[in-house]
């Protein structure tokens, strides 16, 4: 008896932080059918915590696998996230680039999910990148990720041969409240993700940064029961 030929899945690098956004980004390749090799970087990050959560959800969401690289982007600073110098912002969202804007970072994540994908042999980039529901980040863009895919088809051995990368953005357009309502459908448990910019050791939220406030406002709008264990209550917020 012969038995029928069946293709392998195609792979995908989805760059997972931890956080509510990545992790939906990865529920939404796997639901797509890609076999998924997730990246996260530790580049010196006060919410180190972080990255603990990314490892649990690369788990429960049955990714191939799962690396950590390491690089020390606290030796730059610049950043409220890489220098405990620089205040966490607070106050609520404010118009602008804020404090917590790493320099280069998603070029640096990318780029690296870029020759981890060439290296697999994977035409596929996630990315959990957003443009409205979000804190001002300019690399946070679609203009940007478009750029980035331009380059990447330039720059590589794939893209020139002919194999096309895509960098795929899938919660680029949502709301906040969107993109939960996406991964709760996908059985995403939100427990395990960690969002805050100054979470401590146990992943507990300050609940007053950007991402707190964004993440919060995210599941009221939803209507979806926020699950983030707090330092104080949000009501103080």
């Amino acid at each position: 008896m012969s038995t029928a030929f069946r293709s392998s899945p195609p792979r995908a690098v989805v760059l997972l932080s931890g956080g509510l956004d990545s992790a939906t980004t990865l529920a939404i390749a796997r639901d797509a059918g890609f076999d998924c090799h997730c990246l996260s970087l530790d580049y010196g990050q006060r919410h180190r915590i972080e990255l603990e959560a990314a490892a649990t959800v690369a788990t429960a969401l049955c990714a191939s696998e799962h690396r950590v690289l390491h690089l020390g982007l606290d030796e730059f600073g610049g950043s409220a996230l890489t220098d405990t110098r620089i205040a966490i912002p607070v106050d609520g969202v404010q118009p602008g680039i804020p404090a917590t804007y790493v320099p280069a970072r998603n070029t640096i994540m990318l780029s690296l999910a870029l020759a981890w994908a060439e290296v697999l042999g994977s035409r596929d980039i996630f990315v959990g990148v957003n443009a409205v529901d979000y804190s001002g980040y300019p690399d946070c863009r679609p203009e940007y990720i478009a750029a980035f895919e331009t380059m990447a088809n330039l720059a590589t051995k794939a893209g020139v041969e002919g194999r096309k990368l895509t960098v795929h953005a899938p919660l680029i357009d949502l709301s906040k409240a969107e993109i939960i309502r996406i991964g709760s459908k996908l059985g995403i448990d939100y427990r395990a993700t960690v969002s805050c910019y100054q979470a401590d050791e146990q992943g507990m939220a300050c609940g007053v940064c950007d991402s707190c406030r964004l993440r919060r406002e995210g599941f009221a709008a939803a209507g979806v029961a926020d699950p983030t264990p707090y330092m104080r209550n949000p009501q103080e917020a």
